[in-house]
């Protein structure tokens, strides 16, 4: 089987830059949307979303949307209850991306959960637990006395 032709300006790894203009391009139109309470429901209303980050396929047919509440989270529960609560209004969220775009087909909106806020406050406790840190210092010490 023969490779795909890869093009000068892409390694061929990662999003397009096409990928990431159309991906910033919803989220900060998905972001705009739901701060103006555009959508009427009150499960969105009542709490502060943040769109998080936007990856689409390579076709730009389907986009992933990284959704967390602002503040912090709401737990298992609440967490859900958003979610639900975006993919019933899937249509209409997608109907003012297609107005906010200029291609040809609107993206399949799909909302998931963006944990990155939570993965980087369990790395911050993990490097402020005292065992870690002496193993950092140690190591620290080590690397001073190569040097």
């Amino acid at each position: 089987m023969r490779d795909m032709a890869k093009n000068r300006f892409s390694s061929g790894d990662g999003p397009s830059q096409r990928q990431l203009r159309v991906g910033e391009l919803i989220r900060r139109t998905l972001s705009d949307v739901l701060l103006r309470g555009e959508v009427h429901d009150p499960d969105l209303n009542r709490i502060s979303i943040t769109v998080g980050e936007v990856r689409t396929s390579p076709d730009l047919k389907v986009a992933t949307v990284y959704v967390a509440p602002l503040g912090g989270t709401l737990g298992g529960e609440g967490a859900e209850a958003m979610l639900a609560a975006l993919r019933r209004h899937t249509g209409e969220l997608r109907h003012h991306v297609a107005k906010a775009m200029t291609i040809k087909y609107a993206p399949d909106l799909r909302f998931r959960i963006d944990e990155t806020f939570d993965r980087l406050d369990e790395t911050r406790r993990m490097f402020s637990d005292e065992t870690v840190q002496r193993d950092i210092a140690r190591r620290d010490d080590e690397d001073e006395d190569l040097g």
